[in-house]
């Protein structure tokens, strides 16, 4: 198993395949880490791909891992949705990139998936990008515009005034709208898309992520197999073991096909 540390473009990655498979095109797996978190935390979902036969690239997100800037951690969630919208417009980069290192072709697949904030970046992806074939959402929330208003409620409610105006206010929220899948559920167009969450989650609130599954779940009656939530009614923002082994296994059904 080769990990290497690259840099494509300005996007710091592990670049995670078998020896075997370095320069031939297999279906990739982008897998993009948490809030506060970085690359090479998730090293151990990108072996579980890599061991299947995918390539799998760890990208640092704007403001993480090699990337981060001296901001504490009030800042950083001040930041929170730039982060989430530079992500986006960095998964179409990759993809680029991968076509330009002829690592993919046009029938080439390709999976997407994350934790927590990686989670909810993978969901807005999955709005914009067709070509995403498959999905693991981990800890995720579609709801963008209600995510927004909670935490800044949140903010609020602490004495904590916001450095934005009503009119800004405003703009982010239709800005948001574009990438929120809530408002635009087809766009999921039947693609296999898995979803872990704990019940005690704290952080990314539980319901609303299952509610949203429940929503949509009847639009894959064809083939519920494809569209599945794993609920852990003891877990809090943490994955389990069984969780993760799950979501690779569901991805590696998928891209595999």
């Amino acid at each position: 198993m080769n990990v290497e540390n690259e840099q494509w473009g300005h996007i710091p990655l592990l670049h995670v395949y078998k020896e075997s498979e370095k320069d031939i095109q297999v279906p990739v797996v982008i897998f993009l880490h948490g809030f506060t978190s970085a690359k090479e935390h998730n090293l151990h979902y990108a072996y579980q791909l890599a061991e299947k036969g995918f390539r799998v690239l760890l990208p640092d997100a704007h403001l993480h891992g090699e990337r981060q800037e001296p901001l504490d951690e009030v800042q950083l969630s001040l930041r929170f949705w730039e982060t989430i919208l530079t992500s986006i417009e960095e998964i179409k980069m990759l993809r680029n990139e991968l076509i330009n290192r002829n690592l993919i072709a046009d029938h080439t697949k390709i999976g997407l998936a994350g934790t927590s904030m990686g989670g909810i970046i993978t969901l807005g992806c999955l709005n914009v990008y067709p070509w995403i074939d498959t999905a693991a959402v981990m800890m995720g929330s579609p709801g963008y515009v209600q995510l927004a208003k909670a935490q800044m409620s949140q903010f609020e409610s602490r004495g904590f005034k916001l450095p934005i105006t009503d009119v800004e206010r405003k703009q982010m929220f239709e800005t948001l709208s574009k990438f929120d899948i809530t408002l635009n559920p087809t766009k999921l167009n039947g693609r296999p898309i898995f979803f872990w969450h704990g019940m005690q989650d704290n952080v990314v609130p539980y319901e609303p992520t299952f509610n949203f599954f429940n929503a949509i779940k009847k639009s894959y009656d064809h083939d519920p197999q494809r569209f599945q939530f794993m609920t852990d009614k003891t877990a809090s923002h943490a994955v389990s073991r069984k969780g993760m082994l799950a979501s690779t296994n569901f991805m590696s059904h998928y891209l595999s096909e």
